[in-house]
């Protein structure tokens, strides 16, 4: 069964109106996320392990940062944005006994719900948000935009042209005496 991609063109950010957003972890993914959806008006906290360097840094950014069961508990809607390795024990111990009908997941991509690491209750949703790209050029591409009011929708960014996939092969390591030659028959 095919996913609906929805892009920005689909957003309508009224949608978070009257409702706490927690994130959870505040690594790559996470600050970008909070970040511009804080820049976009929602209601966001930050969930975070015990003794987690990233509180210092969140609470600098201007958010309220709670345990992360605490945060779940909180929370209308979970982004989780830990590290695939930690999601199935975190989401078993934090966040699936604070889980309760009406609540939504959101994952930035979908190995824990697909290889079941992850099966979340019939009566939570879940979506992903899977951004293109590492989390500074996330949130530098958010801050581009000038954040939409709640109740309206968000403009889509420009459209760019696509460069194929970077190649897998290493580039052939050549002497400076064939870099010479080569140069040599290139001249004219």
């Amino acid at each position: 069964m095919p996913a609906k991609v929805y892009t920005d063109r689909d957003a309508d950010l009224g949608a978070f109106k009257n409702k706490t957003l927690a994130v959870l972890g505040y690594g790559s993914q996470g600050h970008a996320h909070a970040l511009n959806l804080k820049d976009s008006g929602a209601r966001v906290i930050i969930g975070l392990y015990p003794g987690s360097k990233s509180r210092k840094v969140a609470k600098q950014h201007g958010f309220k940062v709670y345990d992360t069961a605490e945060a779940v508990r909180r929370a209308d809607v979970i982004l989780v944005g830990l590290p695939d390795m930690k999601q199935a024990s975190v989401y078993k111990q934090d966040i699936l006994p604070n889980l309760s009908k009406g609540k939504t997941l959101i994952f930035s991509h979908g190995l824990s719900i697909h290889f079941g690491l992850i099966k979340p209750h019939k009566d939570i949703d879940v979506i992903m948000v899977a951004p293109k790209g590492p989390g500074h050029m996330v949130r530098r591409l958010g801050r581009q935009r000038r954040p939409p009011s709640h109740g309206r929708r968000a403009s889509a960014p420009p459209a760019q042209a696509s460069s194929p996939p970077p190649s897998r092969r290493r580039p052939r390591r050549t002497s400076s005496a064939s870099r010479r030659s080569s140069a040599a028959e290139r001249a004219p």
